[in-house]
C-alpha cells in the first residue's frame, strides 16, 4: 500500500438559478498555462428543478475513507464548502501544505491539468501543491501508458489509480453516452465522488444520455488506454475531477505551455456536455467546513471548561 511521505510508490446550500449562455468558451478557476487554456468556464446552471430552484447539500456516504492528516472528514453534495485552510502537521503524508478554504465558487478549472488552484499557480502539473479541496488530484498512468510530459505522472507523489489511502478511495471512472450523436463523456474522480456524481448526474441529465447500460462507478484501469488526459474538456476542484470526451485530442497537452487548446469537435453533443459540466460544478462532494482540521482536542475540552466556569461564575 503507498502512503505518501512514507512508503515508496510503485512505478450552506447552492441556489441554482437558470443556464446563460453557451456551454463553452469560458475560462475557469486559475491555475494551469499563464491564461493559454480555455475550459467549458463556470455556469449559472440549469437544474432538474429549474429556474429559481433551490438543492439542498446532502452528506455522502463514504466507501473508501474521507480521512485526510489523520482526522475523519465529511463531505456533501452540493455543499458550499470552503472555511479556513489548516497547514498539515509534521509526521502526517505531505506535511506543511496547506488545506481546506476551497469554495465552491472556485470549484472550475480549465482543460490544464494542475488548474483550478488559483491564481498563484500558473504553471501546469500538481506536484508539491496544496489541497484546497482536501481531495488528491488525479493521476494518469499505468504499465502500457506512455506518458510524454512528466507534469502529467503525478504517480510518484500520489500514487497509481488505485491508491487505497486516496481520500474518497481509488480512481474511478463514470460513462455517459448520448443517444443520438456520436459523443461520449467520461468523468474520472476518487470512487465517493463517482458514486455520488452518478447519482446527481442521472436525476439531472438522464434525458440526454442513453441509459442503456445505466452509468455505474467502475474502478479506472491503470493498463486502461482511454480515457486519456488530452481528452480532458474540463477539470474541476483543483484537478481532483476530471470530465474527458473519447475522440478529442487536445494537442496542448503535450506542447508548450502557452500553446492554445485544441476546440471541441463541431458534432458534440453540447446539451449533454452542458447538462454534465453545470451538475458537477454544482453538485460535486465538497469537504464541509468547520472547526480547523488540526485542532488538537485538549483545545476544545479547554474551551469547553472556560465556557462552563464562566456560565457558573455569572449564575
Amino acid at each position: 500500500m503507498f502512503v505518501p511521505g512514507i512508503t515508496k510508490s510503485s512505478s450552506s446550500s447552492t441556489k441554482l438559478e437558470r443556464r446563460k449562455g453557451g456551454g463553452g468558451g469560458g475560462r475557469g478557476g486559475g491555475g494551469g498555462r499563464g491564461g493559454g487554456s480555455s475550459g467549458l468556464g463556470k455556469s449559472s446552471g440549469s437544474s432538474k428543478g429549474g429556474s429559481g430552484s433551490s438543492v439542498k447539500s446532502r452528506p455522502i456516504t463514504s466507501s473508501g475513507g474521507l480521512s485526510f492528516g489523520g482526522k475523519s472528514r465529511s463531505a456533501s453534495a452540493y455543499g458550499a464548502g470552503g472555511g479556513a485552510a489548516s497547514a498539515i502537521p509534521a509526521g502526517m503524508p505531505f506535511a506543511g501544505r496547506l488545506a481546506g478554504g476551497g469554495a465552491r465558487g472556485q470549484i472550475f478549472g480549465t482543460r490544464t491539468y494542475g488548474s483550478g488552484y488559483g491564481s498563484a499557480y500558473t504553471n501546469r502539473g500538481v506536484s508539491g501543491r496544496p489541497f484546497p479541496f482536501y481531495f488528491w488530484p488525479i493521476v494518469w498512468g499505468g504499465a502500457t501508458f506512455l506518458v510524454v510530459d512528466s507534469y502529467l505522472d503525478a504517480r510518484a507523489e500520489y500514487g497509481d489509480v488505485n491508491n487505497s489511502t486516496r481520500p474518497g478511495g481509488p480512481v474511478s471512472v463514470a460513462i455517459f453516452s448520448s443517444p443520438s450523436v456520436n459523443s461520449t463523456f467520461r468523468v474520472v474522480a476518487d470512487n465517493d465522488t463517482i458514486t455520488s456524481l452518478v447519482s446527481d448526474l442521472s436525476a439531472n441529465c438522464s434525458s440526454k444520455f442513453s441509459t442503456n447500460p445505466v452509468p455505474t462507478s467502475t474502478p479506472l484501469d491503470p493498463n486502461a488506454t482511454m480515457p486519456r488526459p488530452e481528452q480532458v474538456i474540463q477539470y474541476y476542484r483543483a484537478s481532483s475531477i476530471s470530465l474527458t470526451l473519447d475522440g478529442y485530442n487536445n494537442s496542448a497537452t503535450y506542447a508548450a505551455e502557452s500553446t492554445p487548446d485544441s476546440p471541441l469537435p463541431s458534432n458534440v453533443d453540447a446539451a449533454l456536455l452542458a447538462c454534465l459540466n453545470e451538475t458537477i460544478g454544482l453538485a460535486a462532494p465538497l469537504i464541509d467546513s468547520g472547526m480547523a482540521l488540526w485542532t488538537p482536542s485538549y483545545i476544545n475540552l479547554f474551551g469547553l471548561v472556560w465556557m462552563l466556569w464562566a456560565f457558573l461564575k455569572l449564575s
